[in-house]
């Protein structure tokens, strides 16, 4: 049953509102009666899920009536549909109080007394029409809530996990920057020191945006070969190019009407750089193979750990880009430029590896806490993450300034005596040796991520390794490294 509430003073409309309701008694009930605005909104507010159709006389008695009190009921329940029922002689040129009802929430509109219909309220087949109407919109509108309802709780657990962590000035001012430049959709180049969080920052901004409902795509431009790198930015048509089976939509495409992120934005090659302005400055996207342009809406969020204005200068970085890219210029700062965020990350790292790895949370004696406010923190942000995984790791509840330095001081693939053991014992095992390309494998992934952690740029990390960037880049994508 369709549970209506009726705001009526006149006991006569009340009989012809009932005469008429009673024609479809199957399906409508009035379920409660009140004469006048003040104790609706009293009855609403003790049940406000009660009732799907509000039925009100514009012109009621108590004080509260009209707009105010169409007002008034949809701010306790938005999803309640209002029918409104006037005295008023209503001409067909008279839309502006039409537009005044409808604009302040309610669904429909009608007058009480046709000329030729005495017992019932307005034309009777209507007056139950826009009923059943009124109901399918209430059910669409809590449907459609419902829905935003769990999309937002679901950003919001993302934003939870995306969280950033510290208590700094420097950190406050950060997260107070991207709260107010998220809401404006414009270009943001993020800057900061490899490991400092560029991309959670940039998940941040996405997330706090008009745009949070849609795609955010990342893409690292310095792990992508230059020969790649367009068709995985911009596309392709089938056939286009020998080995162009399918249709390969790109990530400008995928990221339409949302947000992509590119990070090491600086090694783009100077064609792809070309392509990027352009879609900067007309929406359009040049898929390799297509006639014609594809229009795409797309937030650009970029970031870079080099000097982009030296780049300019020497030649290896478009002018016009890097203007177009820098319309709002984010600055993270370094780790040890906040040291007093250190211990509130080192015990939010703690809480979250502590329970995944099964191991107790260590305590630091006074002499180690002094150490890590102290130390440099080259790599930021990620070393110190770093950092907590290792120490969980340490036969040792207590923990000392010794077993910090070792531990800062740790090399490719140990952290420190007690994790080589843990470590190498996977692999120097008498009970289940491994095929020796099982070991290779193990070993090249464990050095590969360690060189690219304290690396500017994948391009720094293959220059380190003495590998040609799309090899290294290759290497990435079989050995599964992020």
């Amino acid at each position: 049953m369709i549970k209506i509430l009726l705001i009526e003073d006149e006991e006569f409309d009340v009989v012809r509102v009932k005469k008429t309701i009673n024609l479809q008694k199957d399906t409508f009930i009035i379920d409660d009666i009140v004469s006048d605005g003040l104790s609706a909104v009293e009855l609403l507010k003790k049940e406000s899920d009660r009732y799907d159709i509000v039925i009100m006389d514009y012109q009621i008695a108590g004080g509260l009536m009209g707009e105010e009190l169409i007002k008034s009921i949809k701010e306790i329940n938005p999803c309640i549909q209002i029918i409104v029922i006037t005295k008023l002689t209503l001409k067909d040129h008279n839309f502006e109080f039409a537009n005044k009802l409808i604009n302040t929430g309610a669904f429909w509109y009608c007058t009480k007394y046709p000329t030729h219909i005495k017992d019932y309220i307005y034309q009777p087949t209507d007056f139950l029409l826009s009923l059943h109407n009124a109901y399918q919109k209430k059910i669409l509108q809590v449907q459609s809530m419902d829905y935003s309802n769990k999309i937002n709780d679901k950003i919001n657990n993302l934003l939870e996990k995306k969280k950033i962590i510290g208590s700094s000035e420097q950190t406050k001012q950060l997260k107070s920057e991207i709260y107010k430049y998220a809401k404006h959709d414009v270009n943001i180049l993020i800057l900061g020191e490899s490991g400092t969080g560029k991309e959670l920052v940039a998940n941040n901004i996405h997330y706090n945006s008009p745009r949070r409902f849609e795609n955010f795509v990342a893409i690292n431009c310095g792990s992508i070969p230059a020969e790649l790198i367009e068709s995985e930015l911009f596309g392709y048509k089938k056939g286009s190019f020998t080995g162009a089976n399918k249709e390969k939509k790109g990530l400008f495409e995928t990221a339409d009407k949302g947000t992509i992120f590119l990070d090491e934005v600086a090694e783009l090659p100077m064609n792809a750089q070309v392509k990027l302005l352009r879609v900067l400055q007309n929406g359009e996207i040049d898929k390799i193979g297509r006639t014609g342009s594809l229009r795409v809406n797309v937030r650009v969020l970029a970031a870079t750990n080099t000097d982009l204005k030296n780049a300019v200068k020497n030649k290896k970085f478009r002018e016009d880009l890097y203007y177009r890219l820098n319309i709002i210029q984010l600055k993270i700062p370094s780790l040890r430029q906040k040291k007093e965020d250190i211990h509130e990350l080192l015990d939010f790292y703690f809480g979250l590896y502590s329970k995944s790895f099964n191991r107790p949370i260590p305590v630091f004696t006074d002499e180690a806490r002094e150490i890590l406010l102290n130390y440099n923190w080259p790599g930021n942000i990620r070393e110190l993450k770093s950092f907590a995984q290792r120490i969980l790791f340490i036969d040792s509840l207590r923990i000392s300034g010794d077993l910090v330095q070792s531990a800062l001081t740790s090399t490719a693939l140990i952290a420190s005596d007690e994790l080589r053991e843990i470590e190498l014992s996977k692999l120097f095992n008498r009970e289940q040796i491994i095929p020796l390309k099982d070991f290779t494998e193990a070993a090249k992934k464990e050095y590969i991520q360690f060189v690219r952690e304290y690396s500017h740029s994948d391009t720094d990390a293959a220059n380190k390794l003495g590998l040609a960037q799309p090899n290294l880049s290759r290497l990435v994508k079989i050995l599964n490294l992020r």
